[in-house]
């Protein structure tokens, strides 16, 4: 296994659109000829869009965007866009009176960093027009603008987060991600060590979100709770793309799989505080196993939740992993 640039995967390009200042973006994948797709949701409170339409019962077998937005629900209007920018360049399902790009999207909460912009379809368009360069940047950028981690006691003891890549090939199967982290739980290296997360009160050390839940709930009237977290709303989403060739079911089966990589990574996760949701999709022509395919997915999220808490730069006045020292 050896790492590669996610744009080593042909069939699909990305780009990114922010507003620094209001504190937010999206970022998109396009795939001009479209692709399978599966999406596996866990977190109790996502943002999305089109989802049901990658049922392995839906009718149509491929989509042409996954869209991954800031804003919440407000966000998915990005989507719109997006669309038209699909559009304009011949891309969609084909019905006889014109082609219907399918775009599938999902949210973050990153609400109040900057000026509380919320991504609209012009930030979409040019997230579409930023794919022609297919450059990736990760970081405070696209849909991880407005990131954070470590949510549970509010916004006090949170750090900067932010979008992550990471992709391998293993012989001839290639195997990418692109995850924004925006938890209310940590994130945690290969040895269960909190690298991003919620700080103590002093702001030298990790508070460990799993600790406080199980050793603090309900001691003190600053303590928040899942029902209060829920109120900022933090969510976890990303999409997977392989050269391996599969149908939608596979997909959505890759996805749960590789879903398995936030589960590693972030802890807790998939809470009701939480919209946790990943897509999964397929651009090649590769025979692949599912479970191998999976498993190498579930290895590259697990890189790219790290990178993007790593990559993420200090802004809105919260702290990033990269110029943090802890102990």
């Amino acid at each position: 296994m050896k790492e590669i640039a996610l744009q080593d995967i042909q069939g699909f390009r990305i780009g990114s659109a922010q507003d620094e200042q209001g504190g937010t973006g999206c970022t998109v994948l396009i795939f001009p000829d479209g692709a399978p797709c599966g999406v596996d949701i866990r977190g109790g409170g996502p943002a999305s869009r089109e989802s049901e339409l990658l049922n392995p019962t839906a009718a149509a077998e491929r989509i042409h965007a996954v869209l991954l937005s800031g804003g919440s629900a407000f966000g998915l209007n990005a989507a719109g866009g997006v669309m038209q920018y699909l559009e304009e360049k011949g891309i969609g399902f084909p019905t006889g009176i014109c082609n219907v790009p399918l775009v599938v999207a999902s949210c973050i909460f990153d609400l109040g960093c900057g000026d509380n912009v919320r991504p609209d379809a012009a930030m979409g368009y040019a997230a579409c027009v930023e794919s022609e360069r297919n450059v990736i940047r990760e970081g405070n950028y696209g849909a991880g603008t407005g990131a954070t981690v470590g949510k549970l006691c509010g916004p006090k003891g949170m750090m900067k987060s932010g979008l992550g890549v990471y992709a391998v090939q293993v012989g001839e199967l290639k195997v990418g991600a692109v995850v924004v982290v925006n938890a209310v739980g940590d994130v945690l290296d290969e040895h269960n060590e909190i690298i991003a997360g919620m700080l103590t009160d002093d702001g030298k050390g990790f508070a460990d979100t799993r600790r406080v839940m199980l050793e603090e709930y309900g001691m003190h009237d600053t303590l928040f709770s899942l029902r209060a977290a829920a109120g900022t709303t933090n969510t976890t989403i990303g999409a997977v793309v392989t050269n391996g060739k599969f149908d939608k079911s596979h997909m959505k089966k890759i996805a749960a799989l590789a879903s398995n990589g936030f589960v590693r990574t972030i802890r807790p996760v998939n809470t009701t505080a939480d919209g946790d949701s990943l897509y999964a999709l397929s651009v090649g022509d590769v025979e692949a196993d599912v479970s191998t395919t999976g498993t190498i997915a579930a290895y590259v999220v697990e890189q790219a939740v790290r990178r993007a808490v790593l990559t993420a730069e200090p802004a809105y006045g919260v702290p990033a992993a990269k110029i943090l020292t802890i102990g």
